[in-house]
């Protein structure tokens, strides 16, 4: 039998969840040649050019100075995220926490280390990095937020719930949703 969201998505093709963007950030804590090594490895990943991150504020312990470049990000859509989306998910085993799911129906989940994920072969020149990949789920209409002129709101029954973002992960990647 289907679910009521099911039956509302056949209906109406305004309730259809998609994929907005997928984020890929690595921090490695440090300039210079870490973090160009971690810049190759993200555009050889992603096949886009990943942009450089500063530091927000000076942490002595760590020797970061406000300021200085210590991470870097790409941003997917459309194509691009749901294949790279695909295996990112396959080097977590295709399985999330339901933690990582938040109320507004995104969901982020961390790589150890980037050569887990398939068809990635070790260099030994680059080394090894982990990444946090963050998904952000919409529905057509979304834009009204976003946009400059005549901006309004989103309704409660338009916004996507942890609930109907975890069967949307479950139906369109096969992904096994687990307890804390």
């Amino acid at each position: 039998m289907a679910s009521i969201s099911e039956i509302l998505t056949k209906e109406n093709p305004m309730r259809k969840i998609r994929i907005e963007k997928v984020s890929v950030n690595v921090c490695v804590g440090k300039s210079g040649e870490p973090l160009e090594k971690a810049i190759k490895i993200l555009s050889s990943l992603t096949g886009q050019k990943p942009c450089v991150r500063k530091a927000k504020r000076t942490i002595k312990d760590f020797g970061i100075r406000k300021g200085e470049p210590i991470a870097c990000m790409v941003t997917l859509r459309k194509e691009a995220a749901i294949s790279f989306l695909k295996k990112a998910l396959e080097a977590v085993g295709n399985k999330l926490k339901k933690s990582s799911f938040d109320n507004y129906g995104n969901f982020s989940f961390g790589i150890k280390e980037h050569i887990d994920i398939p068809g990635v072969k070790y260099d030994p020149k680059l080394g090894m990095i982990g990444m946090d990949v963050c998904v952000s789920l919409e529905r057509p209409g979304f834009r009204v937020k976003r946009k400059n002129i005549k901006r309004s709101k989103i309704g409660k029954k338009h916004l996507i719930s942890k609930e109907e973002a975890i069967q949307f992960i479950k139906s369109t990647f096969g992904v096994e949703i687990t307890e804390d």
